[in-house]
């Protein structure tokens, strides 16, 4: 049996990968590893419980809050939430744990686990690991007073709101702005959130009905916002994923703005007032090529991780940087947030173009967009990837062909038995090119 836990929690196909009974379970052990001496001492711990609007949300959050409360946690359920907003509660409320029910960007028949320590923060490898070798294990159950209590925590939306006007106090009076929730668990904070800062704002994929998540709609479907945007004349448009950590942008002109350019913009934001630490942006190795030139440019070193927003966090928290992210939209800014949060990225932006007077499409333009090509090599021995000596010389030829031009990235599949091949090259033509080139080597190279 593999690792229970993957890159972000515990993901898979509602009632049937992830269970009540699973959820129930796994909530039992967080509760006794996260909860420690509270649980068995005899004092209270608290957990902050949301999730987004799918409907296998609806059981398995009741599963969540009965595994939590059997083991004596007292719960503040805060429904349908963001997961950046339960990552802040846990830390406002005081609270050991909290959990959040969601597939982010994933169909509606997904779900997910997702829980975070004291503070808000993610869960480290060894303590998620402790807590899949603690399921099953025997436990003495509290009876009478000792169960824990399930309350309804209707503040929690306010507090976040709150929160995020107060971590982004910038009016945005004068901006029109089209807004895409994609079904999800922004649908109303998001808005509203715009709206008390000032902006006139139209919204679309906002009538969640536990089915539609991320149907055709959010941050993987921009079709419908850039249509929007154009249409109604918008300065511009913010499409989040359907737990609304991450976020991507239109201009007015109904281009896309990525997460690498948002980056950019905001690390050029924060360093103009004195609040990008040690001049440094974090970022993944996927990050476009186009992002290192311009921070280069702009006197902005760029520290490069694994791929993920948890690698992302973990070195902004070892050496205190204050923005990182994935070229997705997942943007972290630490001082205001222990993870990716796509309202508060989405509001971080507009000020900056209202601020500056400038239109989006001028701000993304301090980055080129290098061409960059994605190919996913099925059914192959993963593992050996970095270790054959064909696959490496191949790399190596067509890094000499880029030059500084280009560049080229392997990485293997965290799920699947997938290589995924990305180049970049001063052309689309070229980098296809040398993407499928590298593709069959890796084909002919790895097949299983």
């Amino acid at each position: 049996m593999g690792r229970l836990f993957g890159t972000d929690g515990v993901r898979g196909l509602a009632n049937k990968d992830i269970t009540a009974e699973l959820a129930l379970d796994l909530s039992v052990a967080v509760a006794h590893e996260l909860g420690g001496h509270s649980v068995f001492g005899g004092n209270r711990a608290t957990a902050v419980v949301g999730r987004d609007p799918r409907a296998s949300g609806e059981f398995l959050s009741a599963a969540v809050m009965a595994g939590l409360a059997s083991a004596g946690v007292d719960v503040l359920d805060a429904g349908v939430l963001p997961t950046p907003a339960i990552a802040y509660l846990t830390q406002r409320m005081n609270a050991e744990m909290g959990a959040m029910l969601s597939a982010s960007h994933n169909a509606m028949p997904d779900n997910g686990l997702k829980f975070f320590a004291s503070g808000g923060h993610k869960l480290a490898d060894e303590i998620e690991d402790r807590i899949s070798e603690r399921m099953g294990g025997g436990w003495e159950r509290p009876t009478g007073a000792g169960v824990g209590r399930i309350r309804p925590f209707q503040r929690g939306a306010e507090f976040y709101i709150e929160h995020l006007l107060e971590a982004a106090p910038g009016r945005l009076d004068g901006l029109r702005i089209v807004i895409d929730a994609a079904h999800g668990a922004a649908s109303e904070v998001g808005p509203e959130v715009f709206r008390r800062a000032g902006a006139t704002v139209d919204v679309i994929g906002a009538d969640p009905n536990g089915l539609n998540i991320n149907d055709g709609a959010g941050s993987t479907y921009l079709d419908q916002l850039q249509e929007a945007v154009r249409l109604r004349g918008a300065d511009m448009g913010v499409a989040f994923d359907g737990d609304a950590d991450r976020c991507l942008a239109v201009d007015a002109r109904g281009d896309q703005v990525d997460g690498d350019q948002i980056m950019a913009i905001l690390a050029l934001s924060l360093r103009e007032r004195g609040e990008l630490r040690d001049d440094t942006l974090v970022a993944t190795v996927m990050s476009n090529l186009g992002l290192l030139q311009a921070m280069e440019r702009e006197g902005v070193r760029v520290v490069q991780t694994a791929v993920g927003d948890r690698y992302v966090l973990e070195e902004m928290r070892a050496h205190g940087y204050s923005l990182g992210g994935e070229q997705s939209g997942h943007v972290i800014m630490l001082e205001h947030g222990t993870t990716g949060d796509g309202v508060l990225t989405a509001l971080a932006l507009a000020q900056r173009v209202v601020g500056s007077g400038s239109a989006l499409h001028e701000l993304a333009g301090v980055m080129t967009r290098m061409p960059q090509v994605l190919v996913n090599v099925k059914e192959v021995d993963k593992d050996r990837v970095g270790q054959d000596e064909g696959v490496a010389s191949a790399v190596a030829e067509i890094e000499s062909e880029l030059g500084d031009q280009g560049r080229v990235l392997l990485r293997k599949s965290g799920t699947e038995p997938v290589v995924r091949v990305m180049v970049e090259a001063d052309s689309q033509e070229r980098a296809a090119a040398c993407a499928d080139r590298l593709a069959q080597v890796v084909r002919d190279r790895l097949a299983l």
